[in-house]
C-alpha cells in the first residue's frame, strides 16, 4: 500500500508540474543587421523568431504566422491586416531572410510577424531597429 501511495503522488506531483509550467514567451527580431548598424545596399536582412512557428501564408494556424518588414513605420496593430505596398513587405512563403535594396539614408525597419490571413499579433510580436545605408565605396 505504501508503494502504491508514493507510486500516485509521484504521478500527481509529475502531471500538477507539466501543467503548471508556464509557456514560454514569443518573440521575433531581426539576426541581422543589427540596431545601428551602418550598411551598403542590398541590406542583408535575417528574421528570428523564438516561441512560435514560421509558415506559409493561408491557412490561419494557433502559435504560427509569417514575418513582414515595414519601412520607416512601426507595428501595426493587432488583429489589423498588413497593407501589401512598397514600404509593407510580406514573406508568405516563410522566408526568413531578404536582401532589400535601399538608398542611402537612415532607415527605421519594423519587423511584424501576422497570421495566416496577414492579421497583424500586434506590438507583441514586432522588433523596430534603426540602420544607416550608405554608399558603397
Amino acid at each position: 500500500m505504501k508503494k502504491i501511495t508514493i507510486i500516485l503522488f509521484a504521478s500527481i506531483a509529475v502531471i500538477s508540474f507539466t501543467a503548471c509550467k508556464s509557456k514560454k514567451k514569443a518573440r521575433v527580431y531581426f539576426i541581422e543587421p543589427k540596431n545601428g548598424a551602418v550598411v551598403t545596399s542590398p541590406v542583408h536582412i535575417k528574421m528570428g523568431a523564438e516561441n512560435i512557428a514560421v509558415e506559409p501564408a493561408g491557412e490561419v494556424k494557433e502559435n504560427s504566422g509569417h514575418h513582414h518588414i515595414i519601412i520607416n513605420g512601426g507595428p501595426v496593430p493587432k488583429g489589423q491586416v498588413i497593407p501589401k505596398d512598397d514600404t509593407h513587405l510580406h514573406f508568405g512563403k516563410g522566408q526568413t531572410e531578404t536582401d532589400l535594396d535601399l538608398k542611402p539614408g537612415k532607415y527605421k525597419l519594423t519587423l511584424q510577424f501576422a497570421d495566416g490571413a496577414h492579421k497583424s499579433y500586434g506590438k507583441e510580436l514586432s522588433d523596430t531597429i534603426e540602420i544607416t545605408v550608405k554608399e558603397k565605396e
